[in-house]
């Protein structure tokens, strides 16, 4: 007894020594490629930046799926982000496919439910090291929390014959998503090292990242490697074809190389800058669907349609929008506002015209919460419909699935309303750490608290209720429950937009049937 008394003593001895030598020199970690060695918050939780998790997209590697690490030699320093993938402006390159990790203790104790970011900014813009998504306060709810880079633009995106001639898959294109899943399969496969579950991941992002993660819900090549999907302003969509993806690419090259050097071979020559300076920090050259095309490996049918069908991944899915998204829509539109409602809904444009109230030749009032008839048919139309009509035909095949609004306007903003990317700061609890941001005030904190409880929760669980929040009930597709965060807290409603949307659902049926 006294012998096994004294071997315990001498465990926890080395225990505390290792703890105290990892608390001098930094938390050192062997991932894939290597030993790496982050950093100690006063807090007792570890972070780790910059972490390579495929070979940098350079030179022949560049327009090619993600490559698994070299390995290296000594411990890599993970102390600094990696530099943001190339974008108009700021310090970005080429060199940019890493992660970030902040952990919720150190060391740990147990593994916890892991939260991987993928952010937004159109797919062509953003960073994993903006301020805005710094993962201590996340870390505080219980999770592990990762932040991932990936391919932004002409980079990520670029369909060309020669690419998918030269790919073993026989596609091309879609290269940030294989990014986004090259980190998640170097999550699934080191994330125990850091107290992580991997067998209970959770994928969100907003704008462009909610986009990818829901259409990601959709790909063969993602299949188990996450359990669960948060979305923020960014419904699933329909793409376009992969030969109508090349047909842009081969415009691209014809447009930048010379007949020395035509094509791929052109355009491999050409250095980021050009590359980045040709195509703009805009939405003209990847269009309505961020990039992303049907290009029958990643996604073998469209995604939209594989929701309609009941095939996606059958995984738990949080779900929202903010109430005034938009004050008119992210595309240029011809023609007044009632045009362009009768042109997208084409023979269903007389029963849109009156639902939008534009049927009796005048406008209506702006609506307090959802601004004018021109703001709400944007919110409709890119973001707060298509969510609807994705949690209807998820949650129709007996998937659980929950709905949100975001109804806050920031102090000093309440003509904007709860404008796009304006919930962010609220899920990450990073209030004030942007740039201009509003100022902040006892609601905002409270709203902020409630939004990171139930992300974290239905990142452990499934579920978000849990630890005295309101309760937050499960979307079905004949109440349409949703959870609206307002400036007095959480309020539980039902049937978010139902004639509008259900209009918007009749109408997307009839152009998938065409």
């Amino acid at each position: 007894m006294r012998t096994q008394i004294r071997s315990l003593v001498t465990v926890c001895a080395m225990w505390a020594a290792t703890a105290t030598h990892a608390a001098n020199s930094g938390p050192e970690v062997s991932v894939s490629g290597g030993k790496i060695g982050g950093s100690l918050a006063s807090s007792g939780r570890a972070v780790f930046k910059g972490i390579p998790f495929a070979q940098p997209p350079t030179g022949e590697l560049r327009w090619r799926e993600p490559m698994p690490m070299k390995t290296w030699a000594g411990v890599r320093g993970a102390t600094a982000f990696g530099a943001p993938c190339m974008q108009g402006g700021g310090n970005s390159s080429e060199d940019c496919l890493y992660l970030n990790i902040w952990t919720p203790e150190w060391p740990a104790k147990s593994r916890k439910a892991v939260m991987v970011w993928f952010h937004g900014g159109g797919n062509f813009a953003g960073a994993a090291s903006e301020p805005i998504f710094d993962g201590e306060s996340l870390a505080r709810q219980g999770v592990l929390l990762v932040t991932a880079q990936y391919r932004l633009g002409v980079f990520g995106f670029l369909a060309h014959p020669e690419l998918t001639k030269e790919s073993p898959h026989h596609v091309s294109g879609n290269y940030g998503l294989l990014d986004q899943i090259a980190a998640l399969r170097w999550v699934r496969d080191n994330i125990a090292k850091f107290g992580g579950d991997p067998g209970n991941v959770t994928i969100f992002g907003e704008s462009a990242g909610s986009l990818d993660v829901n259409v990601l819900m959709t790909s063969p090549l993602s299949r188990g490697l996450f359990r669960g999907v948060i979305g923020e302003s960014g419904p699933v969509v329909a793409p376009p074809t992969l030969a109508e993806g090349e047909k842009k690419g081969e415009e691209l090259a014809r447009k930048l190389t010379t007949a020395s050097q035509p094509g791929l071979k052109g355009l491999r020559v050409l250095s980021s800058a050009e590359l980045q300076e040709a195509t703009g920090q805009g939405l003209a050259f990847l269009g309505a669907t961020l990039g992303v095309v049907v290009d029958g490996w990643v996604f073998p049918e469209s995604p939209m349609a594989v929701f309609a069908s009941g095939k996606e991944h059958r995984v738990g899915l949080l779900l929202g929008s903010n109430a005034r998204e938009l004050q008119r829509p992210f595309f240029p539109m011809s023609g007044t506002l009632a045009q362009a409602i009768a042109e997208q809904y084409g023979p269903l444009a007389d029963q849109a015209l009156a639902l939008y109230g534009l049927n009796g030749g005048m406008e209506p009032q702006p609506d307090p919460l959802l601004g004018t008839v021109m703001a709400q048919w944007a919110t409709d139309s890119q973001f707060r419909c298509g969510t609807i009509a994705e949690l209807v035909w998820h949650t129709g095949t007996g998937n659980p699935g929950y709905q949100f609004q975001f109804a806050r306007a920031a102090p000093g903003r309440e003509a904007s309303g709860a404008a796009h990317g304006t919930e962010v700061p609220y899920v990450f609890g990073n209030l004030g750490r942007a740039a201009n941001s509003p100022k902040y005030d006892a609601t905002d904190q409270r709203v902020s608290a409630a939004m990171q409880k139930y992300w974290a929760n239905f990142a452990k669980t499934g579920d978000p209720n849990g630890g005295g929040l309101p309760q937050w009930p499960k979307f079905d597709p004949a109440g349409r429950a949703y959870l609206e965060f307002t400036d007095a807290g959480p309020v539980v409603r039902e049937g978010l937009r139902r004639q509008v949307c259900d209009l918007y659902t009749e109408n997307l049926k009839r152009q998938m049937a065409k």
